[in-house]
């Protein structure tokens, strides 16, 4: 992926380290064991880290950590720059065709654990979105979780994994978090095969695809290999593949994100179609 093409951003933030002992959500503090036990069963893009113990923030927000100089002669800092440089041309585009306009998201850089609007985060979670401040978070150490653990390596799938997390700012910017938490209120099912959390992240995937198709007709910056590697992110993070790992059987019941399969037609759908209208995921069977 020819990524140096893409226009660095100015919305990235380094947090640096979270600091200040054992990360926390939802007020529970959580060991190292309880880390381990979230960073398997809850995957990884999760937009919202409270949720994964099924609680609300308790409180007031809490503030994010003040913010330290940002390294931009890290390339990897500088990756992340230009992809959500080209995610902010991209969406700033489709929006402006709808008569909208898009406010692009914060990106904040940290290490370890962060203090987020959504409550205290740990890297454990890998990458997620907090509504509550509209910001993107990530540890760049989970590029290197990502061939590790999951096997995704190329630097399209560590685009996807930004792109997803923007997807999910553009639900919160249409209006889409506010009908889900509605929907959850009056009693819909967040968790299970066709739970609307599963349906929010394949929209998001849906997204991230969409983003792609566009960013690929202007900067035409893909190589030979580079759909194919965000292909392999996807289905390495599917509820059915993390779970046959971790536990040696599937429970769909209990799905967050969709299945390998699923993820993998969102993204196709988004990146061959290039059109929002093609992500409804919350109509019919997915």
């Amino acid at each position: 992926m020819l990524w140096q093409k893409g226009r660095r951003s100015d919305n990235v933030e380094d947090a640096g380290n979270g600091g200040g002992g054992g990360p926390s959500f939802g007020g529970r503090g959580l060991g190292i064991g309880g880390v381990i036990i979230l960073a398997i069963l809850g995957a990884v893009f999760y937009k919202d880290p409270t949720a994964l113990l099924g609680q609300a923030p308790s409180g007031p927000a809490a503030p994010t950590r003040t913010t330290q100089p940002l390294d931009t002669a890290d390339p990897q800092v500088d990756f992340v720059r230009a992809i959500l440089g080209e995610t902010e041309d991209t969406w700033g585009e489709i929006f402006a065709a709808n008569h909208q306009r898009y406010d692009a998201p914060k990106l904040v850089l940290f290490h370890g654990a962060v203090r987020t609007a959504c409550g205290s985060a740990s890297s454990a979670v890998g990458p997620f979105y907090c509504p509550g401040d509209r910001k993107v978070y990530l540890d760049l150490d989970f590029f290197q979780d990502m061939q590790r653990r999951f096997h995704a390596s190329g630097d399209f799938a560590r685009a996807y994994v930004i792109a997803h997390e923007v997807g999910h700012h553009v639900q919160n910017l249409v209006g889409i978090f506010d009908k889900v938490e509605d929907a959850r209120r009056r009693g819909a099912a967040m968790e299970g095969a066709a739970g609307l959390s599963v349906r929010q992240e394949l929209q998001a995937d849906c997204f991230a695809g969409v983003w792609a198709h566009h960013s690929q007709q202007r900067q035409h910056w893909l190589q030979p290999g580079d759909i194919e590697s965000a292909l392999n992110a996807a289905t390495a993070i599917g509820d059915d593949t993390l779970q046959e790992q971790a536990q040696g059987r599937v429970v769909p019941d209990s799905f967050t994100h969709g299945t390998s399969a699923q993820r993998v037609h969102w993204f196709k759908t988004g990146l061959d179609s290039g059109d929002t209208a093609q992500c409804n995921t919350f109509s019919g069977s997915i």
